[in-house]
């Protein structure tokens, strides 16, 4: 008796304390949990897991864990304070017995009649009816007070032990995911080990065709190439339904500074220097003498001679980003010409150069910025930029497989980036023509680049027959050009045909089409479609580069981040 009770009245006292952040532990770990099985759905559901997904995963995983571990120390602690109080609540028991019968004692004592008939004095009568009366008052309070404390401790402990059985049920989903996640991260590796044979790597002369195809886009590396020729297909009307898009954030090559981006910033108000601080990492800035480079069809020049007739940026620009791209102009040909050592070309395979003095704005951005140039490890940096780089730049490594030290990968925003929604409105290169575009074009439906449903299918089909089968890529090139290797292409229906003979449930039409991305890396990670078999969800970069060896014309996906829009 004296156990059980003594522990609910611990119990009552502690959970009237912590309970309610208790109950928010719990609530949040709830939710937690929810996310953690939602992301473990897609994942299962997904053909090709990403290790980023699953990096996510674990670190979810481990949060809850800790969650977890947290709430368990949480109750070993409560548990001896409440052996300490136990010990305490003796006196307190048998003080409690004392005054229960006391009160009855009282109680019987205080009746009116019995005082009347006891010896006590006339004068003292009602003052003694009336003291007992209020001790019997007192011990009835306390008694009630306490039996509504012993009422409340029974629900409590009933909550306590829905809660430690709640907990319990946590441990065992967490264990669940966590079992899950170690097949899966062996599972997913095995697949991508398994890809890398069959079809992770294209055929070198699949590369080739992809790499003519978007070359054939005349896509501008830099805004010294000429006007910005990206068109908005998003207003055009093919005149079928439905009708898919896929629309890249950026042009290539997303390496060192972003031209619209350092317009954006400028416009925002940073200075020269912290445009070229946002783009570039492990530098600093130093002056260096005006010797003379070598300038393809020019000769010999002044570098800040040289310097004036560089077209990379319009006069109309910020005086901030003017000055940014005159430094990278006088780094990258330093570092280009390994300090008049070589000769630097005038295209924007190099960078733009059309002699004489541009002026203006221009000249002043030179002129104001003389000899400065960005320096690391005692060498004048390659300060590569592009033109659009969609709200996000890479480190050389990640574009072209030679790592710097001053390049890196950069969210190029004015905040966190959650959605495609974010990204237009804080991207610094929003503005940008080619901010978001879909490239390419055919001389059909309003020479735009629109597909139709049975042509994104085609594409599926393609990736999931190649999958099935590395052996059939001299034939999945695109059908309304000669194939590049002098064999057959097989059209959409012979695709379906040999899909199916090996196994696969090709897709006749696609309704939907979704696109999920890493916000944090700028980078596309799956794509979901869905038509009239169900749906598949495909690695992105998979995606893009049986899209870019089937679509039609010259329709290409040309970055990492890739969006699709839907009539």
């Amino acid at each position: 008796m004296f156990h059980f009770f003594s522990v609910l009245l611990i119990t009552c006292a502690l959970l009237l304390v912590t309970l309610p952040v208790f109950a928010d532990e719990i609530e949040d770990l709830q939710a937690q949990i929810n996310e953690l099985n939602k992301a473990r759905e897609l994942s299962v559901k997904a053909t090709t897991p990403l290790e980023g997904q699953l990096d996510s995963l674990k670190r979810q995983l481990s949060q809850i864990q800790a969650g977890l571990a947290n709430l368990s120390l949480n109750i070993q602690n409560k548990q001896k304070d409440l052996d300490i109080r136990e010990e305490k609540l003796v006196l307190q028991q048998a003080l409690l017995e004392k005054r229960v019968r006391s009160y009855y004692i009282r109680s019987y004592l205080a009746n009116p009649l019995l005082v009347i008939l006891s010896s006590v004095q006339s004068g003292d009568l009602f003052r003694e009816l009336s003291y007992r009366q209020s001790v019997a008052r007192e011990d009835r309070r306390i008694i009630a007070s306490i039996s509504k404390e012993v009422l409340d401790l029974l629900t409590q402990k009933e909550k306590l032990e829905k809660d430690k059985a709640k907990l319990a049920s946590f441990q065992a989903e967490v264990d669940k995911n966590a079992k899950f996640l170690g097949s899966e991260i062996t599972t997913a590796k095995k697949y991508q080990a398994d890809l890398s044979s069959k079809i992770a790597k294209l055929s070198a002369r699949q590369q080739q065709i992809i790499s003519q195809r978007q070359a054939s886009l005349n896509l501008p590396s830099s805004l010294g190439a000429g006007p910005m020729f990206c068109t908005d297909d998003r207003p055009l009307d093919p005149g079928f339904r439905p009708a898919f898009a896929f629309f890249t954030f950026g042009i290539p090559h997303r390496v060192g500074m972003n031209q619209y981006g350092a317009y954006g910033r400028a416009n925002s108000g940073q200075s020269h220097e912290d445009i070229l601080r946002s783009y570039f990492a492990d530098f600093s800035f130093e002056t260096r003498p005006n010797i003379n480079i070598s300038v393809q069809g020019y000769g010999s020049i002044p570098l800040e001679t040289y310097l004036l007739g560089i077209y990379e940026m319009p006069d109309s620009f910020p005086m901030e980003a003017l000055k940014a791209q005159a430094i990278s102009a006088r780094s990258y040909a330093l570092a280009y010409t390994n300090n008049g050592a070589g000769e630097i070309c005038t295209t924007q395979a190099c960078q733009v150069y059309k002699g004489g003095n541009k002026g203006g704005n221009w000249e002043r951005a030179v002129n104001e910025t003389n000899g400065k140039v960005m320096v690391s490890g005692g060498s004048v940096v390659k300060a590569w930029y592009s033109s659009t780089d969609g709200g996000y730049t890479f480190a050389s490594g990640d574009v072209w497989g030679s790592g710097t030290s001053f390049t890196k990968r950069t969210k190029d925003t004015t905040g966190d980036i959650g959605s495609f929604s974010d990204l237009f409105a804080k991207a610094y290169d929003k503005d940008s023509p080619c901010f978001y575009a879909a490239q390419g074009v055919r001389s059909q439906y309003a020479k735009s680049a629109w597909l139709k449903s049975e042509e994104v299918a085609d594409i599926v089909n393609v990736l999931m027959l190649s999958k099935a089968d590395s052996g059939v890529s001299s034939h999945i090139y695109q059908t309304d050009k000669p194939n590049p290797e002098a064999g057959e292409t097989w059209d959409e229906a012979k695709v379906k045909q040999e899909l199916k003979s090996r196994g696969g449930n090709p897709f006749n039409s696609v309704s939907g089409v979704s696109i999920s991305a890493d916000f944090g890396s700028g980078m596309a990670t799956t794509v979901t479609v869905s038509g009239d078999r169900g749906s598949e969800t495909f690695n992105a970069s998979e995606f893009k580069n049986f899209f870019n060896l089937r679509a039609p014309a010259n329709i290409q996906i040309v970055g990492p981040l890739f969006n699709v829009e839907q009539k």
